[in-house]
């Protein structure tokens, strides 16, 4: 593991100069800047001095575990068929429920139902793929078309109702996560 190369990547990313890292750990620039161009080494105290500095861990800075998962394919997926509202809910990002917001793949079939959600707190999104919907939100009712979106806050009941013939696909993101 290069140490210097290291911490210099987390400096960038905490939008850093070299000098600012320097003050905030008490050590002159020229010391973080042989420390990057790995010509010198930090002791453990001045090490930890400096990851605390940049928001890390010790245990973290020196994990060499994979990064966390950001492209998810097709074997990825969780589906879940509901019979009784002929629909099939898609999670598309597995444990989206640890995020600030879930994106699911919503089937409706003909005169599919999703759940009818509660009011929350956060934001829901949504893009027709397929189809054509009937949004509910409170008292409102409206219809949403293929290449159409919809946006807003969920303070009303809310849910989508398919009423045409054929399948209609709808990409669902709410924030927090409800799914």
């Amino acid at each position: 593991m290069n140490i210097g190369s290291k911490i210099k990547q987390l400096r960038m990313e905490n939008g850093l100069t070299q000098e600012e890292l320097a003050n905030r750990c008490e050590l002159t620039k020229g010391f973080i800047s042989q420390l990057e161009r790995e010509m010198t080494s930090p002791s453990i105290a001045t090490l930890y001095d400096i990851l605390e500095a940049l928001g890390t861990t010790l245990g973290d800075f020196f994990s060499e575990e994979d990064d966390e998962k950001i492209v998810f394919k097709q074997e990825d997926v969780f589906e879940k068929y509901e019979e009784e509202n002929n629909m099939t809910i898609h999670w598309i990002v597995p444990n989206a429920q640890k995020y600030e917001m879930e994106p699911i793949l919503v089937e409706f079939g003909q005169n599919g139902l999703s759940y009818k959600h509660t009011p929350h707190s956060g934001q829901e999104f949504g893009f027709v793929l397929e189809g054509e919907i009937e949004l509910y939100h409170g008292k409102r009712k409206l219809q949403v078309k293929k290449g159409e979106t919809f946006y807003f806050i969920p303070n009303k009941e809310h849910y989508i109702k398919n009423k045409i013939n054929k399948t209609s696909k709808v990409l669902w993101i709410s924030t927090p996560p409800s799914f």
